[in-house]
């Protein structure tokens, strides 16, 4: 088979992959918020924890299988931090687009999930250049800011988001939860569709990473670019629709926590737990310090339009995707070699 025929199948293959994560996470996330309800947990600790963690599989899964089938997390980093900046301008633009009205927060959301989100931004970048300083790669072939991330390394963040759950925890123990309709609810059954729908969450990442990996050799696409574009789109599309459903049921507040508590997980768990499968990992400093950088800015954004009387305006909105449409075109440029800019040549 030549080589554009390859491609044509992983193409088609990328396309499947990502229905069939769309099909497994809408399991997964009903599941997460019918058993959040049964278990009487509060609104903000559904979309920052159950819910965020149940969306932020994929993402936590491509890592995983980017590890295993490419002996590196290039790719896997690349697709967490794609999926954060889409998750952090896209998803709410889309809430707040498909919502008539603006989008209400409030002061918890504001000053503890999305400062708390700035941190694990910054953690994440500290680990990063101490392995640069202290483990670096000197290989041959290898960036020249490179370094190894090591299992106690990876541990930092781990730590970090250790104190995320402990700090909700300590937050709602004098929350009451509301017990009507728990009867109705099959526990049993959800569970069982939780199952499901990590099982087949499992099977189309894994068909997805492989595809996007040969994709983007065949293109010449650095894997971390490949990432941070394809795999971050497909991923993040669950939880897109997650938080424009909680929009268009007046859960705003839902709604946004859901894209923080994703993007905490993800930076601080899931590119972790990818070091600690394959031991150490090789991170290429200067690819990955721009894209933190986009990140932060979007972060800020976010957090500023958020503020702003404590709101999400249609017109904030269209900022927030209009910020993204800017970025997504520079990597595109960059990547094509039409600009020469501030990523490093794949």
């Amino acid at each position: 088979m030549s080589e554009a025929g390859v491609s044509l199948v992983d193409i088609g293959i990328v396309v499947v992959a990502t229905v069939g994560i769309w099909i497994g996470s809408g399991w997964l996330e009903e599941a997460s918020e019918e058993l959040s309800t049964y278990y009487g947990l509060p609104q903000v600790v559904q979309g920052a924890i159950v819910t965020a963690v149940g969306s932020s599989f994929p993402e936590l899964a491509s890592v995983v299988f980017a590890a295993i089938l490419t002996d590196s997390i290039e790719l896997g980093v690349g697709a967490i931090v794609g999926s954060a900046i889409f998750n952090i301008l896209v998803i709410p633009a889309l809430s707040g687009i498909a919502k008539d009205d603006q989008i209400e927060a409030n002061r918890t959301l504001v000053y503890k999930e999305a400062q708390f989100y700035m941190l694990a931004v910054s953690v994440l970048v500290i680990t990063f250049a101490l392995a640069v300083i202290y483990y670096p790669d000197t290989t041959a072939g290898a960036p020249d800011l490179a370094g190894f991330v090591t299992r106690p390394l990876a541990m930092i963040p781990i730590g970090l988001y250790g104190l995320y759950i402990f700090i909700q925890m300590q937050d709602t123990g004098d929350y009451v939860a509301d017990t009507d309709g728990i009867a109705d609810i099959a526990v049993r059954k959800e569970w069982g569709f939780l199952a499901a729908g990590l099982v087949v969450i499992l099977i189309a990442v894994e068909r997805l990473v492989h595809s996007v990996d040969l994709i983007g050799a065949a293109l010449g696409v650095p894997e971390f670019i490949m990432g941070v574009t394809v795999i971050a789109a497909a991923t993040s599309l669950p939880d897109a629709l997650v938080s424009i459903r909680a929009a268009q049921d007046d859960r705003g507040v839902a709604s946004v926590a859901n894209v923080l508590g994703s993007n905490t997980f993800d930076l601080l768990v899931a590119i972790p737990v990818g070091v600690l499968i394959v031991g150490s990992a090789s991170i290429d400093f200067a690819m990955a310090v721009p894209m933190f950088a986009v990140l932060t800015l979007a972060t800020i954004h976010l957090f500023t339009v958020l503020r702003t009387d404590l709101s999400l305006t249609q017109l904030e909105s269209y900022s927030l995707l209009l910020a993204y449409v800017v970025f997504v075109v520079w990597v595109v440029l960059e990547s094509a070699g039409v600009i020469v800019g501030i990523l490093p040549a794949g």
